[in-house]
């Protein structure tokens, strides 16, 4: 790892902007020992259900314990992909999030593309290449045929043929011709069943499809991070609901059949349960407007609907407030990272004064601010204070 001052001042404008690069999360690490070791029973059971929900306040440092936990999860042989829920990439459309996902994909040792390096390490002759087929072919996977289709012809297809390419552009959120891929089949002497499926569940199953191709090519599994969920509030009803349906699919009760190596960890604030579920009766209200409306689909949505906020009410685990030994271990480092980064010797400054309603950002922009100042004009003396604004974090109903 490079210690060159440009290492170190890229890491100081990541924790500056409250946008924390990798170097930082690698730099402060995470003291949220509970969640980190619940995490790591999760890496222990992917592919047998089931996830995590972290809920914390803005500046609480959500986003800086989701790229530690997915350093964690490289290391321990799996593709992690980041996605920040935004209007390009809403949470309640499938596609556009199987998109994403697939996208920002990234390998245990941090090379890409990744559904291109995957494809390029799976070898048909071996039993993992088997063992993908009969995942994909199972009785109760519901893969569509397309992915038994694809994976036939990617064994039999020459890599620099041009459908062997866009084979692997299908498998990464591309479309693919299904008069091209019924051809290919007859010209195979197979008996091409492709009938129609809706985008929506062709993204989920691509999802699942996706991670058993990373098993195959020889990592443990798939860990997807969705960040700022709470954004799901200012959606309109429908596409609240789909949102709440979409994370209930992660957090399957029951058995359901097999299962993919593929979990993900969502990160909200930690008053959205009291806030949007409770306060705004949204448990109540959401599923009986969409029964009222009595059109297809809306009973079976009403019911998902409800499951997902179910989950989000029973898992979210909240993220511990900073402790004097997390805040001095994070103050050192700090400091020793501006230090490098500008060639001096930053002096103590006394940042915020330690509060329990303070957020961990805001000790740290407090911290690079007042040495930021000491150091263009060494006679400053700094003095930080802290005041809260309202907000409306969930817009109107």
């Amino acid at each position: 790892m490079s210690t060159s001052p440009a290492w170190e001042r890229q890491i100081i404008e990541s924790l500056r902007a409250g946008v924390p690069n990798s170097g930082a999360v690698d730099a402060l690490g995470s003291a949220q020992t509970a969640i980190e070791d619940e995490f790591t029973a999760l890496l222990g059971r992917v592919g047998t259900g089931g996830g995590m929900l972290l809920g914390g306040g803005f500046g609480s440092g959500k986003s800086h314990l989701m790229r530690h936990l997915g350093l964690l999860a490289r290391r321990e042989g799996y593709v992690v992909s980041h996605v920040v829920v935004s209007k390009e990439t809403p949470l309640y459309d499938p596609v556009k999030v199987a998109w994403a996902a697939l996208d920002r994909a990234v390998l245990p040792d941090g090379t890409g593309p990744a559904v291109e390096n995957i494809a390029a390490a799976l070898e048909p002759r071996r039993a993992e290449y088997g063992d993908l087929m009969l995942a994909v072919n199972a009785p109760g996977s519901e893969f569509d045929a397309r992915f038994a289709a694809t994976l036939l012809l990617h064994a039999n297809c020459k890599p620099q043929d041009d459908f062997h390419h866009a084979i692997v552009r299908f498998w990464a959120g591309d479309n693919l011709s299904t008069p091209e891929l019924r051809r290919r089949l007859r010209r195979m002497g197979e008996k091409p069943a492709i009938g129609r499926v809706a985008p929506a569940e062709l993204a989920r199953q691509r999802i699942r499809f996706a991670a058993h191709l990373m098993k195959a090519a020889g990592y443990r599994g798939w860990i997807v991070f969705f960040d700022e969920v709470e954004l799901i509030a200012r959606y309109p009803l429908i596409s609240r609901a789909k949102a709440y349906a979409e994370i209930g699919r992660w957090f399957p009760s029951g058995d359901t059949g097999p299962r993919a190596p593929v979990s993900a960890v969502f990160a909200l604030t930690d008053d959205f349960p009291a806030a949007v579920l409770d306060a705004r009766r949204e448990k109540e209200k959401l599923p009986a407007r969409l029964r009222n409306r009595k059109a297809a689909g809306t009973a079976e949505l009403a019911d998902r609907a409800t499951y997902g906020m179910d989950v989000i009410s029973r898992a979210l685990r909240v993220l511990a407030p900073p402790d004097d030994t997390e805040l001095d271990h994070a103050y050192r480092r700090i400091k020793e990272l501006h230090g490098a980064a500008y060639d001096w010797s930053p002096p103590d400054v006394p940042g915020l004064a330690r509060s329990g309603s303070n957020r961990m950002r805001q000790y740290v922009r407090a911290w690079i601010n007042e040495w930021d100042l000491v150091r263009l004009d060494p006679s400053y003396r700094p003095h930080t204070r802290a005041d809260r604004l309202p907000a409306d974090l969930y817009g109107a109903e």
